[in-house]
């Protein structure tokens, strides 16, 4: 540690900057947006198309958490989709759908949640500063 500052995991959390709130604002709607293309790709071409929106995720979540060296950027990624998803599934009441009833749209629901959450915890967490402790230093 050093010396008369407290160390950063004993510090309260403050609330982000404008310009990073500003940020994750914009990784949320690219979550959304992201999360509509994979909805009309996945049952255009069944494996595919699957496969790719799925990709498409992963990369975006993983992306964001790196462009904001922290977690926060991908899980603004993974609530934008997750809430766009969410939202397309609601019928309307017309009897109109996005998702039909088959398994293509549940492996691409429940892979896409546990792909974003698995993708977003890559993200870097805090980390104190100073030196890295090593055994036997």
């Amino acid at each position: 540690m050093s010396g008369d500052r407290a160390p950063l995991m004993a510090q309260p959390l403050r609330p982000p900057s404008a310009g990073r709130a500003a940020a994750l604002l914009g990784l949320l709607v690219l979550g959304a947006l992201v999360g509509v293309a994979g909805a009309l790709v996945q049952p255009a071409w069944f494996p595919g198309g699957l496969l790719l929106a799925l990709a498409g995720e992963a990369g975006t979540v993983l992306g964001a958490a790196r462009l904001t060296r922290s977690r926060s950027g991908g899980i603004a990624v993974a609530a934008g989709w997750m809430i766009m998803v969410v939202l397309l599934t609601v019928s309307r009441p017309e009897g109109d759908f996005l998702f039909a009833a088959g398994s293509g749209s549940y492996l691409f629901l429940l892979g896409g949640i546990a792909v974003a959450v698995i993708c977003a915890t890559f993200g870097p967490g805090r980390q104190p500063d100073g030196d890295p402790a090593r055994l036997r230093k």
